[in-house]
This record gives structure tokens, sequence and C-alpha cells, in this order.
């Protein structure tokens, strides 16, 4: 049984552990960010369980998206990591991590999760949900080739990049590459693809709301 919640404080340890065993190459989170994440953004940090074990978390924040655009790095979105800019002014939801076990994909556990963003986007009435994304199949191109083209190969079909391909097929429009996002993620270069998704019930002369205590847990047999 695949199950979707809100993330909390005893699952630090276990989605620290994750981070490590999926991105071996790029530093996970310290125990005080995760705690950081929880104590100031509690319903934008979700988990996924199959049986029990953690197999999966999608985190993210609020912000203001005027302050970035296409111009940004992961350190600048997150204040390198502090998440002390998270700001419930915005009216974007922006994922700063989604890591799934290897072990259980093609169990639905990735799209489980970006599921339970979009519905936190509409439920809090945000008008999108933006991120960026590792290009993990770039290395083998990128001596011959700019980022900008091979995420154009890849929307054409010419090129398959597990992560992005799987972002398109979960509705999201791709907008360019944000050069230097992440240094640290080898694969990609250090770049990613800009990502986003809109929300089509949002009303921009309403304000934004507190996510619902029921919108969690989602069960999936």
């Amino acid at each position: 049984m695949l199950t979707i919640r809100r993330m909390t404080h005893d699952d630090i340890d276990a989605a620290n552990e994750l981070q490590s065993r999926v991105y071996s190459a790029i530093p996970p989170f310290g125990l005080e960010q995760f705690g950081g994440l929880l104590d100031r953004f509690p319903d934008g940090q979700i988990v996924a369980e199959i049986d029990g074990a953690l197999v999966g978390i999608a985190l993210s924040l609020v912000v203001l998206w005027d302050d970035y655009s296409l111009h940004h790095t992961w350190a600048s979105v997150t204040n390198t990591g502090e998440f002390d800019t998270h700001d419930m002014s915005g009216r974007t939801l922006y994922g700063i991590e989604v890591c799934v076990d290897a072990d259980t994909r093609g169990k639905g556990v990735g799209h489980a999760l970006y599921e339970a963003r979009r519905a936190l986007c509409q439920a809090m009435n945000l008008k999108r949900v933006i991120a960026g994304g590792r290009l993990p199949g770039y290395v083998e191109h990128a001596a011959h080739m700019s980022p900008e083209e091979y995420a154009k190969r890849v929307i054409w079909g010419d090129f398959y990049d597990p992560v992005l391909r799987f972002q398109l097929n979960e509705g999201f429009d791709f907008c360019g590459i944000l050069h230097g996002y992440l240094p640290t993620d080898e694969e990609s270069i250090g770049n990613a693809s800009l990502i986003v998704w809109l929300n089509p019930g949002y009303k921009a002369d309403q304000p934004t709301k507190q996510a619902p205590a029921n919108l969690y847990p989602v069960l999936y047999p």
C-alpha cells in the first residue's frame, strides 16, 4: 500500500538516508534543514510510504516568483539551504526537492508525489508549481551540445531523459535552462530545466489559503 502524507520530525532520519542513497554525489539536507522546513511550511513537506517504509519525499516552499525568474540557482531560491525565502505572500509553490527510492520506481511513487504537490497548489489557491529539474542524461552529450539543445531533443523525442520526460508527462511545461543551478549535480553538469505547471483553478481575486487538515493522507492500492 502506497501512502502520501505530511512529513513529520520523526521522518527526518529516514529522509536524510534516502537522499544520501539516491543522490550520492549531492550532499543531503542536514537535520536542522529538515527541521527548518517543517517549522516554516509543514504543509509543503510530503513523504511517500510503502508498507510503512519511507520511499519518497517532495519538499517545497512558497516564494515571490518575481524575485527569481529565469536567472536563479537552487542556492538563491533557498538562501543556500536556509529556506528562509519561504514567503506566504507569494503565489508560487516552488519544488526544492523530489527524491524516490530507486527500488520502487515504476510503482507510481513519483506520480503520487507530483499529484500531491498539485493538490496542495490548488488547495492553497496558488498560481503555479515551479521547479528546477535535473537533467541526468545530459552528461552523455555535454561534450558536443548545449543543455538547451539537449532539452529540446528530449522534448522532440530524439533523446530520453528520465527526469525531464517524466515531468513533461506530468503536465509540466519546459521554460528554459537554469545554468549553474546546482553545481554538485555532476550528471546534469550543474544545469537544470525550468519547469512550470499552472493551476487551472487559480483565482487571482482570492487570497492564498491554508491547506485543509484532511488534504493528506492519500492511500493508493
